[in-house]
């Protein structure tokens, strides 16, 4: 009878954080939104300046990805909008140490508009337990990256109009493999963590 139960609460979990914290509080939430956010902080200072283009490749979105399917949506963007808004206060947490309003309202800002909603975007997806299987892992961190590229590309055209040729060149096409590189971390990760949850 005992498994059985187990077997049942499994069942009805939707995220990774429900999974292995299903009793939480405010505190718990505060701390898991404050590590979360350090998180962010630590994956942006893994940057690469890209040549020509004024958006450098940084780990960033991977660490949007993972945080936005093992938080869920709500914790995901609480956690995203503490991030950025520490970030243009003033904490050097953004791309090589940096800060300031100017991110958002400057090249960048359509793409940590992008991340905001990938964070409700593949929290919302894991509420459906879509990222439990590969198949569907893969199609949520596909979704969110698209939500990213979508809204940053917009933004930089607009900034600096350029034709749609131009920022495709600049504002997509040198992130396209990183980007690969990071989908197939994240959409294999979460399975695997899945399965190790399940296990234990």
């Amino acid at each position: 009878m005992k498994n059985r139960g187990l077997m049942s609460q499994s069942a009805t979990v939707a995220t990774l954080r429900s999974a292995i914290l299903p009793r939480t509080s405010a505190i718990t939430n505060s701390a898991l939104i404050l590590g979360g956010a350090a998180f962010l902080a630590l994956t942006a200072q893994i940057s690469i300046p890209v040549p020509g283009s004024p958006v450098p490749v940084t780990g960033q979105t991977l660490g949007v990805l993972l945080l936005g399917t093992a938080y869920g949506a709500s914790l995901g963007l609480s956690t995203f909008a503490l991030y950025l808004l520490a970030g243009i206060a003033g904490a050097p947490i953004f791309a090589s140490h940096t800060s300031g309003l100017a991110h958002l309202t400057g090249a960048t800002g359509g793409y940590l508009a992008g991340m905001a909603v990938a964070s409700l975007l593949t929290g919302a997806l894991a509420g459906r337990r879509w990222d439990q299987k590969f198949s569907t892992s893969i199609a949520t961190m596909l979704f969110g990256n698209l939500a990213v590229f979508t809204l940053g590309a917009i933004w930089l055209q607009h900034s600096f109009h350029m034709s749609w040729a131009m920022t495709f060149q600049k504002g997509v096409q040198p992130f396209l493999l990183g980007e690969a590189l990071k989908i197939a971390i994240a959409s294999t990760a979460l399975p695997a963590v899945w399965n190790f949850v399940r296990k234990r």
